[in-house]
C-alpha cells in the first residue's frame, strides 16, 4: 500500500531539483550547493519521500532552519535539523527527492499549518461553498489561511487579509485571481476527502532553529565545564550537573535533549535564544553549587573554556544568560 503523503506537492516558483529517485542525489552535497552565491542562497525546501514518512527541510537564504515529518499526510511532527538529515541515507535505495525555491511567506504558511491546529469553521458552513466561504471570510474580516488539500495531492493556500483573498500559493499552475482560483479548488470537486478546505490564522514567520553546530558547541562547553570541576577535585560534579538539568527541563524543556548519561542524545527542536537562555541557567544553576576547588571563579572558568568560541556563544546570547560576567 503507497504512503498516503506520497502524492502530497507543494506551491513552488524556481525549479531547483525536480521530483527525482533518491539514489542519484546526495543530500547534503544537495544543500551546501544552496548556500553558494552561484545558487542565490535561496528560500525554498527540500521535500523528500522515504519509504514510511515524507521529510520536508526549510531554507532561508541557503541554510536549513527546520524540518517536519508526516507518514500519514495528516499529522506531521517537527524534527531537528541534525535528526532530519540524519533520516535520509548517503545511498538510497528506494526514495525520492525535489527542491524547489519558494517565497518566504509560503514557507511560514506550510510550516505553522503543519504544526498547529486549524481554526473551526462554523458547522453549518459548506466549505465546498465558494460564495458561503467568501461570505463568512467578510463577515468575520479574518486574517489568516485558507488551505486546501486537492485529491491528487496537491497543497494550496489562500491567503486572506481583512476577509478578502489577497493572494494564494498554488500546487497547480494558472493565471486567474488568487481568489478564482480559490474558488475553484473549493467548489470543483477536487477537495481531498481526509483533508478538506481547512482555516488557519495569520502565521507567524517560519521559526529558525538554533543550528546543529551551536547545539554541538554547547554539548562540548557543558562536557568541559564538567570535565574542568572533575579535573579540579570536584568528582561528583557529573551528578550535581545531571540533577540541575533535571530540575531545569520544566522551564527549559530543551534541556530534555542534553543528558549527560546518554551516549547520543538526539538534538532538540529549539530556537536560539530559547537554547541560550537554557544552558545560561543550566550553567549558572551548576557553578552556584559547585565550584572548582583551586580558588578559579565561575567568570574566569567559563572564559577560559569558551575563547575559542567566544564569537559564536555572543551572538547566540549566551553571556547575557548567565548570572554574571564572563572575565576574559
Amino acid at each position: 500500500m503507497p504512503l498516503p503523503a506520497a502524492t502530497l506537492h507543494y506551491p513552488h516558483d524556481r525549479v531547483l531539483l525536480n521530483r527525482t529517485r533518491l539514489a542519484y542525489v546526495h543530500l547534503r552535497n544537495l544543500l551546501t550547493d544552496a548556500k553558494r552565491d552561484r545558487a542565490a542562497k535561496v528560500y525554498g525546501y527540500v521535500a523528500v519521500w522515504l519509504p514510511e514518512e515524507l521529510l520536508l527541510l526549510y531554507l532561508q537564504e541557503g541554510e536549513v532552519v527546520n524540518a517536519t515529518a508526516t507518514i500519514d499526510g495528516a499529522h506531521f511532527r517537527s524534527l531537528s535539523i541534525a535528526e532530519a538529515v540524519a533520516m535520509v541515507p548517503s545511498a538510497a535505495e528506494f526514495g525520492e527527492i525535489c527542491f524547489y525555491e519558494a517565497d518566504d511567506e509560503q514557507l511560514a504558511t506550510m510550516y505553522w499549518s503543519q504544526v498547529l491546529e486549524p481554526v473551526s469553521w462554523p458547522a453549518e458552513l459548506n466549505v465546498h461553498d465558494p460564495a458561503a466561504v467568501f461570505a463568512f471570510l467578510s463577515a468575520t474580516m479574518h486574517d489568516g489561511v485558507v488551505e486546501v488539500h486537492a485529491e491528487d495531492g496537491g497543497v494550496s493556500y489562500g491567503i486572506v487579509r481583512n476577509g478578502n483573498v489577497a493572494r494564494g500559493f498554488f500546487a497547480d499552475p494558472g493565471t486567474a485571481t488568487a481568489e478564482a482560483r480559490l474558488a475553484a479548488l473549493l467548489a470543483g470537486g477536487r477537495i481531498a476527502a481526509r483533508k478538506n478546505a481547512r482555516l488557519w490564522p495569520l502565521p507567524p514567520p517560519l521559526p529558525v532553529q538554533a543550528p546543529p553546530a551551536m547545539i554541538q558547541a554547547y554539548r562540548d562547553l557543558m562536557a568541559a565545564v564538567v570535565k574542568r570541576l572533575v579535573d579540579g577535585g570536584v568528582d561528583g560534579a557529573p551528578s550535581v550537573a545531571e540533577s540541575a538539568r533535571k530540575m531545569l527541563v520544566e522551564r527549559h524543556p530543551c534541556l530534555d535533549r542534553f543528558s549527560l548519561t546518554h551516549p547520543h542524545p538526539r538534538d532538540p527542536v529549539t530556537e536560539t535564544p530559547a537554547l541560550s537562555a537554557a544552558m545560561g541557567a543550566w550553567i549558572g544553576e551548576l557553578l552556584w553549587t559547585v565550584a572548582p576547588q583551586d580558588g578559579t571563579t565561575p567568570e574566569q572558568l567559563i572564559g577560559e573554556l569558551a575563547r575559542d568560541r567566544r564569537h559564536m556563544f555572543q551572538s547566540a546570547g549566551l553571556f547575557d544568560a548567565l548570572p554574571w560576567k564572563v572575565e576574559w
